[in-house]
């Protein structure tokens, strides 16, 4: 009778375990790695692994939300799946192209022009497959924030921890300003070549008189000259 109770109780353990092992999925998440994990290091390749959680379609998208310090024009793209194209958006980036094979995870860097003075950075990840469904890696540890995309519908966010700064490390400038446009400022080039109101207004009258406001002045002024040196010299020659 003992025999036959270990034996149900092995059979219903192994059972048991196989069901347990069947019901969960595979636990499939977002890395961020590098070399540069530093505060305030420059020029910091940043490598990203978005692992595949579906059996029936492909990555097509992966949508970054860049951590506080960071801004979209002081990040470029590094590498990524072939074909793919990197876009910065108001909040961060986004990275995307054909969907890749079934299975494949997305893989790809970028260079941030420098780090911000940080204990750590979460980059909060949305991840899109070819039929539409979307994995949420948005949640913080702390807060548990998840960005607006719906409270407690995300996984964990991937985080870099970053060093200590090193001595002497200070912050760089912030990225140059986009360029003003030529509507707005003109070039050197227009501007050499424009008239002031001034200039134009000076060619016109000489193109309509023949003569320039200038030299009908200083014409007037020689005649009144001439006419009073006439009437002076009349005077003289009637005193005498």
């Amino acid at each position: 009778m003992s025999r036959i109770i270990r034996r149900l109780t092995v059979a219903a353990a192994a059972a048991a375990t196989a069901v347990l092992f069947t019901a969960v999925p595979a636990a499939a998440h977002v890395e961020v790695e590098s070399d540069d994990a530093q505060a305030l290091a420059e020029n910091a390749e940043l490598a990203f692994t978005a692992e595949s959680e579906s059996a029936t379609a492909g990555i097509t998208q992966i949508r970054v939300v860049l951590p506080k310090g960071i801004a979209p024009s002081e990040v470029m793209y590094g590498k990524g799946p072939e074909g793919w194209k990197f876009t910065a958006t108001d909040d961060g980036y986004t990275v995307k192209g054909a969907a890749l094979k079934v299975g494949a995870d997305a893989e790809y860097s970028v260079v941030v022009r420098q780090l911000p003075d940080a204990k750590e950075l979460a980059f909060k990840t949305l991840q899109t497959y070819g039929d539409g469904k979307v994995d949420r890696w948005i949640e913080l540890d702390e807060s548990g924030d998840d960005d607006g995309h719906g409270h407690g519908e995300g996984n964990p966010a991937p985080v870099l921890k970053l060093k200590a700064a090193a001595p002497g490390a200070t912050p760089v400038g912030p990225s140059p300003s986009a360029s003003v446009s030529a509507s707005a400022t003109p070039t050197a080039e227009e501007s050499s070549t424009s008239p002031t109101p001034q200039a134009a207004d000076t060619e016109k009258d000489e193109d309509d008189g023949g003569l320039s406001a200038g030299v009908w002045v200083a014409i007037a002024v020689v005649l009144v000259v001439a006419v009073a040196v006439v009437l002076v010299r009349r005077r003289g020659g009637a005193r005498q």
